[in-house]
């Protein structure tokens, strides 16, 4: 049980890295008219491969809830983004789970990954929760989803893959080893 909870503090320290320079990331895009593009999904997928689906899954939906907490826009939307995202970190660790951590497994999930948030999200929620007509929902969707999709396949390309093998599966980033040599 020791090695679990050690296995997975570590886990949880190194997507704090991820996290941090992510939500960096996300502050700064919508400011340079990129709202839609971002690593998050890049470096959801590297922890998903890492640590398991549950560990991806919570990864996702805790960014979401995180960003919207710290800019101060919460409401049904944050619930229903966190949940896309953390269904998506939990399917992108079963796929990825006897895959290699390669580009093109991280591109596959991420173009999966995305049109699925991009359809709930947008597609469908417009209708649902703004009472947006649907037709309306659907057009308007698709210049966001061209750009969200270059994003992702870009960061799962370029980014997801170093994340996986330089910190997520490097233990030189493990807290515990960490912390043993200090105490040396």
């Amino acid at each position: 049980m020791k090695n679990n909870i050690v296995h997975s503090l570590d886990g949880s320290l190194k997507y704090v890295a991820g996290f941090v320079g992510t939500l960096v990331v996300r502050l700064i895009t919508p400011l340079i008219g990129w709202s839609n593009i971002s690593p998050l999904m890049a470096t959801q997928l590297a922890g998903s491969k890492a640590y398991g689906p549950i560990v991806g899954g919570i990864y996702g939906a805790l960014s979401m809830v995180l960003l919207d907490v710290l800019v101060g826009k919460i409401g049904s939307w944050t619930a229903l983004t966190a949940i896309c995202y953390g269904v998506v970190g939990i399917w992108g660790g079963y796929f990825l789970r006897n895959r290699a951590g390669s580009a093109r497994n991280f591109i596959i999930v991420s173009i999966i990954g995305t049109l699925f948030f991009d359809l709930v999200t947008g597609v469908l929620a417009g209708p649902i929760l703004f009472h947006q007509p649907f037709i309306e929902a659907l057009i308007g969707q698709i210049p966001f989803t061209i750009r969200h999709l270059a994003g992702n396949v870009f960061f799962a390309a370029v980014l997801a893959p170093w994340f996986y093998r330089s910190i997520m599966n490097n233990p030189s980033w493990d807290i515990s080893r960490v912390l043993k040599a200090s105490h040396a």
